[in-house]
């Protein structure tokens, strides 16, 4: 019995020498990501920064919902039409109609200190595809640059009997 004490300690020892690289790779490890940390919390309190927008629509309406909500330098624009229901009793064509959404879209990134050419990527919903070219024939006149990403989509039906919904993101450029 002696000498299977006296071996365990020594045992131990030489498990520890294996280890001991292992746990100075992990204390160089968590010191960096300890310094790294003093960082990060500058930036993550910018994203975490929320600003919410209204359009004159959904201020006018009571609806339940934002425009648009910027975090950090991204704008998130809620789907967005031209209508409401007074609208429904005055007919109006499709390229009238795809203008006015362009608008209220316009209008939301404006608030945000934005332009249309800062949309990155854009979702188009529409009842009737026969309207995609007269919706491109006025989607196209607001941008001045590259044509954001873009999904045109068709739907059964929206709110208020409209043709087109619009939603979208967009990135502040650095100017």
């Amino acid at each position: 019995m002696a000498d299977s004490r006296a071996s365990s300690p020594t045992r131990v020892i030489v498990e520890f020498d294996s280890i001991r690289p292992k746990l100075v790779a992990i204390r160089l490890f968590l010191a960096f990501v300890l310094a790294l940390a003093a960082f990060v919390p500058a930036g993550l309190a910018q994203t975490r920064q929320r600003s919410y927008f209204e359009s004159k629509l959904a201020v006018g309406h009571k609806l339940p919902f934002s425009s648009g909500v910027l975090v950090g330098d991204t704008l998130y624009i809620a789907g967005t039409t031209a209508v409401s229901p007074e609208k429904l009793k005055t007919a109006i064509g499709a390229e009238d109609e795809a203008r006015l959404v362009m608008d209220n879209v316009r209008q939301v990134l404006q608030q945000a200190g934005m332009t249309m050419d800062d949309l990155v990527s854009v979702q188009v919903f529409c009842t009737d595809l026969q309207n995609y070219d007269a919706f491109n024939r006025v989607y196209k006149t607001y941008f001045h640059g590259k044509y954001p990403a873009r999904a045109l989509v068709g739907v059964s039906n929206l709110l208020f009997g409209a043709r087109f919904e619009v939603m979208g993101i967009a990135i502040r450029s650095r100017r």
